[in-house]
């Protein structure tokens, strides 16, 4: 099984690659389609494909109307087809070659499987179009319907009909249905039934001619089924060289994941092409486990795996490392295409106004009270409760903000603070927590009362449930509430301190929001205006603040406390989570995955304006060790705070963690099967 694969392979780690292939076309020369398949099919072999698609027909050509019917053009069909069969014996990759087949007095429009010199199964074509331009039924039998049939061809008896789902048996989750062109335009896509019957990769095989915006009409149908479905889509369609008597072709070929598109070709080129990107089939198989509207939806449909024949083949997959061919984002939280990361920041910050506007409207408070570091998390929910203000109409004086420095609070940060409390003309105030700190840490007997540098957590906490106590304090004096400025990332480390802390507040505005976004949000509050000059003057100075609690004074060399470095970088966390939370993926194959997105800075995409010098990477050794960090605090040492946090709105589709939302765990659990897991796949593997 997949397990024995070494670290690097894609099979290892649920990884099938999958490619579609355009190869040139002609007017009827099987020989020379022949040769075409053969040639895709062999470099297909080279780039570790381990399923090829191949467009509609592309054996006999689809544009040879009355030509179908002629009995030497379907010899010859079969004679090639026998020689592409006998010469996939040495090649690795799954073929699904599109020909047309004869089977009792009828001819049908089929996807022939080929897998190490044996067929398969060949799938017939259901729905024939037969308007506009189309004349299929002129030429060739419907397959709808047809179930539980057989033929022989090229010397074997193979599996005949569109009830038939394909998985390998030495490589998990490597299952795959196949359908053909117009199947995938109907109502009710073969493919729908196939997914239900457990089929993770669809396939299509297509010869759809080219009109203005008909591959906007392709893509937006392989990207809906590939979600609908949550499955993989590979599509290829016809390309140049088949008859242009009243046609063109394009020879468009995609590969969709879950709505994502992973590759795509050049379209109206005239040499062959292939495309290919590595499916996550095991990822896949996941989602359909947490969806429970999938399974349903089988049960409605009478559970199609009871109608489907399932056909086991040998793939005997490579299990070298050939790379990975897929986008990895280095931050799932955070898209590195502009217009969609202007459109998730419009969302996010909307949703958080939104979520405030409602949820103050409901206390008939006459006050929100928070505590503003001059930090990112602090600065951002304090602009969300201002526009919050704003669409209430009322003043923004309504905001009571409390600037609170203890034994390491910096000049710089303690001056952001005021600078943007005045600027968004709240009402603003400083309570100095330190005389109230020593009076607690001496009524405790803590060293530090007798001058001692004792900078332990007992010191830190006193220092935070100080400033949360008094904010709630606070909100009862003025008729208010507290709005919590915590976020996604620290409640996935537990980094917040429980119950008098910053876990808690009347309302956690930031919950939902990973550390990698806020960043993003205010940026686009200062680049779409939606305050004025002053603020996003102070709002871009904050941005370039290093991330602290100060709550522990700098040391001998000026140097001030860091939070990433204790719990690691936030820029590898927020990946962590998203894989490990939202996704449910194997620490091995987080790892694996971050290793792919880190490694090299100058390589993949950077969302729009992250700062050069900031881009950072990492080897596989530093990513196991904070990733080893992160499943420890995560699993073991921070549910029970997350058990027990506030109201605040979910943001993203990548998850949350109220234990009333996305995320359920015992406040007790363990690390213990993740870092084992993590330890016998690592345990010996070198950069």
């Amino acid at each position: 099984m997949s397990a024995a694969a070494p670290f690097r392979s894609i099979h290892r780690h649920g990884f099938v690659r999958v490619g579609a292939g355009t190869p040139v076309a002609s007017v009827g020369d099987v020989a020379a389609n022949a040769a075409g398949i053969l040639d895709l099919a062999r470099h297909a072999d080279a780039e570790g494909v381990d399923l090829l698609v191949l467009p509609e027909l592309a054996l006999s050509s689809y544009a040879i109307d009355d030509l179908h019917l002629q009995d030497a053009q379907l010899d010859r069909v079969e004679a090639e087809l026998a020689a592409i069969v006998a010469a996939s014996a040495s090649l690795a990759p799954v073929l699904l070659v599109g020909a047309p087949i004869r089977r009792n007095g009828r001819l049908y429009n089929t996807a022939v499987v080929v897998s190490r010199g044996r067929i398969l199964g060949v799938v017939p074509k259901s729905f024939l179009p037969n308007y506009r331009e189309y004349y299929e039924k002129r030429w060739f039998a419907p397959g709808a319907g047809l179930t539980g049939l057989a033929l022989r061809l090229c010397g074997q008896e193979v599996p005949f009909g569109p009830d038939l789902v394909f998985a390998a048996e030495d490589l998990e989750d490597f299952t795959f249905h196949v359908e053909i062109c117009e199947d995938y335009w109907a109502p009710l896509p073969p493919s729908t039934a196939g997914a239900m019957a457990g089929a993770l990769i669809l396939c299509n095989l297509s010869a759809s001619n080219i009109i203005v915006g008909k591959a906007r009409d392709r893509a937006l149908l392989a990207a809906s089924q590939s979600t609908r479905a949550i499955a993989a889509y590979c599509y290829s369609a016809s390309g140049p060289g088949e008859s242009t008597t009243d046609l063109a072709w394009d020879g468009q070929a995609m590969i969709h994941e879950l709505g994502q598109m992973l590759a795509e070709s050049t379209r109206f080129g005239m040499d062959p092409e292939l495309i290919a990107a590595d499916v996550d089939v095991a990822r896949l198989r996941l989602e359909r486990m947490r969806m429970g509207t999938f399974n349903d939806c089988a049960a409605a449909n009478g559970h199609p795996e009871a109608r489907f024949r399932t056909i086991g083949f040998e793939h005997r997959p490579h299990r070298a490392d050939v790379g990975l061919r897929r986008p990895v984002a280095r931050f799932p939280f955070v898209p590195a295409d502009p217009r969609a990361l202007d459109a998730d920041c419009y969302e996010a910050f909307n949703i958080q106004v939104d979520g405030l506007v409602k949820r103050f409207a409901s206390t008939r408070g006459k006050a929100m009270v928070i505590g503003v570091s001059g930090g990112l998390d602090s600065t951002h929910a304090l602009i969300v409760a201002a526009k919050s203000c704003d669409r209430l109409g009322l003043p923004r004086t309504a905001i009571r903000g409390y600037t609170m420095p203890g034994f390491a609070t910096g000049d710089a940060t303690k001056g952001n603070a005021w600078a943007l409390m005045r600027a968004l003309g709240i009402t603003a105030e400083e309570i100095d927590i330190r005389p109230a700190a020593r009076q607690m840490l001496g009524d405790m007997g803590h060293p530090f009362a007798q001058g001692q540098p004792v900078y332990d957590v007992t010191f830190e906490n006193v220092q935070a449930g100080l400033r949360t106590d008094y904010l709630f304090r606070l909100a009862n004096q003025h008729d208010g509430f507290v709005v919590g400025t915590g976020d996604l990332s620290e409640l996935a480390l537990g980094w917040c301190t429980y119950g008098v802390g910053d876990q808690m507040s009347h309302y956690a505005v930031n919950a939902g929001v990973p550390k990698t976004l806020i960043q993003y949000l205010i940026r686009w509050c200062v680049r779409t205006g939606q305050f004025d000059p002053a603020t996003d003057e102070i709002l871009t100075a904050i941005l370039g603040t290093e991330i602290s609690p100060e709550l522990v004074p700098a040391d001998a060399s000026g140097a001030i406390q860091s939070t990433e470095s204790k719990v690691g970088p936030y820029e590898l966390n927020d990946f962590f989570l998203h894989h490990v939370a939202r996704l449910g993926l194997k620490p091995s194959k987080v790892a694996f995955l971050a290793w792919h997105a880190w490694k090299d800075a100058d390589a993949g995409l950077w969302p729009a304006g992250f700062p050069d010098d900031l881009r950072n990477a990492y080897d596989l050794a530093t990513i196991r060790s904070w990733l080893e960090k992160f499943l420890f605090r995560f699993f073991t040492i921070s549910q029970f705070k997350r058990s027990a946090i506030p109201n605040g709105p979910k943001l993203s589709g990548g998850g949350a963690l109220s234990p009333r939302g996305d995320w359920r765990a015992p406040s007790d659990g363990t690390a213990t099967v993740w870092l084992d897991e993590l330890a016998a796949a690592l345990d010996g593997v070198e950069d």
